[in-house]
């Protein structure tokens, strides 16, 4: 199991926080369950969680990258993950990404992508990598140095500086749009993405929001 996922709340400053992740494991699961476990710590950490809300997720998003690296041991290991994350502050909604977990939220029932996969075949990521002495090249699909078919995650030591922790939908939508309550809808996607004959592990939070009376 190279799937993790972490929900928290919590109050800071009189605003209420909510915090979603899903972190999507690759060569291992000791970056996945790191993520789990100290990501949303992180950011919660921050002096800037509250003031400056952008520029804390992505700084401790980098830290976070940079503390399991240092926390590794093995430094032949090559475990990495994704991180899908929605962030709550009061009623302000953050959502970043790092690699391929997506990301949509659903208005008036139409799907609207709140984040896009970071893969090595979008221009602006491949020009990026290549710009840092990083190589892209096609087997079976696109792969920064032949190995990972994602342009950033966490972890990946031996793909760093290429692959790094900085921080598409409507098809989904339909199939949940009738189902009641994000529990079941969650399932439901679950159980689509597996009669679809998806092989890899199945992770899925929805989360329902509520207009303020």
């Amino acid at each position: 199991m190279e799937d993790f996922y972490d929900m928290r709340s919590s109050k800071m400053d009189a605003k209420n926080i909510k915090l979603f992740g899903v972190f999507d494991g690759h060569g291992g699961s000791c970056a996945a369950e790191y993520l789990k476990e100290h990501l949303f710590e992180n950011l919660l950490k921050h002096p800037s969680f509250i003031t400056d809300t952008k520029t804390a997720i992505s700084e401790s998003y980098t830290k976070t990258d940079s503390d399991f690296l240092d926390a590794e041991t093995n430094i032949h290991r090559e475990d990495g993950s994704t991180a899908s994350t929605a962030i709550f502050v009061g009623n302000h909604l953050y959502v970043a990404n790092v690699g391929d977990s997506r990301a949509v939220i659903s208005k008036a029932g139409k799907a609207i992508a709140l984040s896009d996969d970071h893969k090595p075949d979008r221009s602006d990521e491949r020009e990026r990598i290549e710009n840092a002495g990083g190589v892209v090249t096609f087997s079976g699909t696109w792969r920064v140095g032949g190995v990972l078919a994602m342009s950033r995650a966490f972890g990946d030591r031996l793909l760093k500086p290429f692959v790094v922790a900085e921080p598409e939908i409507q098809h989904a939508v339909a199939f949940v749009k009738g189902e009641v309550g994000p529990e079941a809808a969650a399932r439901k996607l679950t159980e689509i993405a597996f009669a679809r004959g998806s092989t890899d592990n199945i992770t899925c939070i929805v989360v329902e929001f509520h207009r303020a009376k």
